[in-house]
């Protein structure tokens, strides 16, 4: 998900923008492919296919919904409901793996993971600590890829930078990192949880969970996974934005979450009616997500689970 941007100062421009906004708002598409805002090319580097083993390092101090929140997100990737059991998380996962030219599903394991509870490196995570943590995250597992999950008081360098989850490589080992859109640029990387910074003041959703940075932070992993694996190296799937900022499988989509989203709407989901939570896929033990757009490489547009 990406950060909105700024709209223009001029009294003009202020009302001829928030006419079209209504309008979006008002009259949602009906399709479930939607308009991307720029199409992705396969540059031929190379991809994740066949598995994907993580080694995850929570940093920082974690409640214990949090965790297994995240825990449970990705033992869903590979379980596959009964028919009739609704959408599913794993049908979102068969999206990124079809990313990968001929490949089956990628199964999906977390083979490594640890706490760092005392903040070991400190609170601003810099890159040069996330180096560290990085080189660290795969001792005894060298084919994993480490997932960076920091804590709620912790600072992630690039972060709220128009993105919300980070994915890059060190040495030859990619890496995803996310940090807990709870305090880490709620405005932005919270939504459609908490209102959002810019545009229209759209409708705010109760997180599935309960717990709003667990449920943030799903969104933003889910993000990170689907990059890494299409992505990289960056010189897989993406194209280039303004500023030469790489667009990829679930930021070319930003703030979609079900049919008909446009800016200020998340689009149609469901409603857990014990909860109230929204969600859009079901996994683990029937645990229900809310997850984010992916790119849809058969039909060049956006594409939601539900």
């Amino acid at each position: 998900m990406e950060c909105c941007r700024r709209i223009p100062s001029s009294p003009f421009g202020v009302v001829a923008i928030s006419l079209l906004l209504v309008v979006l708002v008002s009259v949602p598409k009906a399709d479930a492919n939607m308009d991307p805002l720029i199409e992705l090319d396969n540059h031929g580097g190379k991809m994740i296919k066949g598995k994907l083993d993580l080694s995850v390092v929570f940093y920082g101090q974690f409640g214990r919904i949090q965790k297994n929140r995240l825990r449970a997100f990705l033992k869903s990737l590979n379980q596959h409901g009964p028919a009739g059991s609704g959408s599913q998380v794993s049908s979102w996962w068969r999206m990124v793996s079809s990313y990968v030219p001929g490949a089956a599903e990628i199964k999906v394991k977390v083979v490594k993971q640890y706490v760092d509870r005392n903040n070991s490196l400190g609170k601003i995570m810099t890159r040069d600590f996330i180096k560290i943590l990085v080189k660290n995250a795969v001792v005894g597992f060298p084919g994993a890829i480490p997932v960076i999950v920091g804590a709620r008081d912790v600072t992630v360098e690039g972060l709220c930078m128009g993105k919300c989850a980070e994915h890059g490589d060190i040495d030859g080992i990619p890496y995803v990192i996310i940090g807990n859109p709870e305090t880490e640029c709620p405005g932005a990387c919270a939504w459609p949880f908490r209102r959002a910074d810019y545009g229209p003041a759209g409708a705010i959703l109760k997180p599935p969970s309960g717990d709003v940075g667990a449920d943030a932070m799903v969104v933003a992993l889910a993000s990170g996974l689907a990059s890494v694996v299409s992505n990289p190296f960056h010189t897989g799937l993406y194209q280039l934005g303004e500023k030469s900022n790489m667009i990829e499988a679930a930021t070319a989509c930003p703030g979609m979450f079900g049919t008909g989203a446009a800016p200020g709407y998340s689009g149609k989901v469901a409603v857990d009616p014990h909860t109230g939570g929204a969600y859009n896929a079901v996994g683990f033990k029937g645990k229900k997500f809310l997850l984010p757009a992916l790119w849809n490489p058969k039909t060049s547009s956006c594409w939601t689970v539900m």
